[in-house]
């Protein structure tokens, strides 16, 4: 397979010789980003850690390039291989500066002398990761984010060809969240370094990745890729979700819909309702809405939250017999809330059903 660089032979992973997860097949091109995802304790760490050498594999081989990953020396992997993961480094007395050098360790030989070529490397990669501001802070006085991108400049330091992240973005902020990624995203474009990493964050593991791995049980779930792996349904089955709701195809996740009897019409459209209707659910309000087009923005938040959803076919006039039926809904209700005064030729029927409940009296505009 053409640039085929890191890929897995029946790998088996656990603890003290006994297995946790099984036939571990794993088939990356250089340069690509793999996400491990799945319930807490379904064992991404262990993963992880044994593709990183710390944990002893139960069974199997990983493979970097043509190379076994057992069989390589330590200071020729540490060129090959870095790691960011979840324990706290020790560090007396280092400034944030110090802890990125010491990246620089597998190729400064035994004294651990920055060469010029070394230290030019450290400004660069302090530069791309946004740290150069900290560079004279303590580190162990900085953030907990702060700290999470000290620590991607230090593996970036190595120059490595593959980088192994575990839960990166646990302590980032969203600006940084998206940095951080973002910078993952140009480091795997400028040096073809391919990522494994674990993310909690579903949608951001599904917009950066470019294959999937999915645990639960003894064995992978599934690999794919994410449009492979985001398909309707199997995002709850995987987190066996039995409250509320997660929409694989637009990353959408929601609380329980409120239960009763509706006493509130929503009409909205273009995107306009979602708010109202995560208002609605906070206040445990049963709603109804329409008449929605199935590609609307908001459809997917109202068909997670609404207790009935009218809704049509995109591309084509609604239906004037849908007037009927959502001006019966809305004559059970108490109050209708419109977030629109105005409507598209295609949406004459909502335009009429906006008249209608300001004639019955009912009509809150937002």
């Amino acid at each position: 397979m053409k640039d085929l660089y890191f890929y897995t032979e029946k790998l088996c992973v656990g603890y003290d010789g006994t297995p946790l997860i099984k036939d571990i097949e794993i088939v990356l091109q250089s340069g690509e980003i793999l996400t491990l995802i799945g319930p807490n304790g379904a064992g991404k760490s262990t993963v992880l850690k044994s593709i990183a050498g710390q944990l002893q594999t139960v069974n199997g081989v990983v493979y970097l390039g043509k190379e076994s990953l057992s069989e390589m020396k330590a200071e020729d992997l540490a060129k090959k291989m870095s790691v960011v993961f979840t324990e706290k480094l020790k560090t007396e007395m280092m400034t944030c500066e110090d802890v990125v050098a010491t990246g620089r360790y597998p190729y400064t030989g035994r004294f651990g002398i920055l060469r010029e070529e070394d230290l030019r490397i450290v400004e660069e990669v302090m530069e791309l990761v946004h740290v150069t501001e900290i560079r004279n802070q303590d580190f162990r006085k900085i953030s907990d984010g702060q700290r999470q991108r000290v620590m991607l400049a230090r593996a970036f330091c190595q120059e490595p060809e593959i980088i192994l992240l575990d839960e990166p973005t646990s302590f980032l902020d969203v600006k940084y969240k998206l940095e951080f990624l973002s910078i993952l995203q140009k480091m795997r474009e400028k040096k073809k370094v391919t990522v494994i990493m674990s993310l909690h964050e579903l949608e951001l593991a599904e917009r950066i990745s470019d294959k999937i791995l999915c645990l639960k049980g003894e064995y992978v779930e599934k690999f794919g890729t994410p449009e492979e792996i985001f398909r309707k349904d199997y995002i709850r089955q995987l987190f066996d979700i039995a409250a509320g709701s997660f929409d694989e195809e637009n990353g959408s996740m929601e609380l329980e819909p409120p239960t009763g009897t509706p006493e509130v019409f929503v009409i909205a459209g273009d995107g306009s309702g979602r708010s109202v209707y995560r208002n609605l659910q906070r206040k445990g309000k049963a709603f109804v809405t329409g008449i929605l087009y199935r590609n609307d923005l908001d459809y997917p938040v109202a068909r997670a939250l609404a207790a009935e959803v009218i809704d049509a076919e995109p591309f084509e006039p609604i239906p004037g017999e849908l007037f009927e039926v959502a001006k019966n809904k809305m004559d059970s209700c108490k109050e209708v809330i419109c977030i629109r005064e105005r409507f598209g030729s295609m949406e004459a029927v909502n335009q009429e059903l906006f008249a209608y409940a300001k004639q019955c009296g009912k009509l809150r505009l937002l």
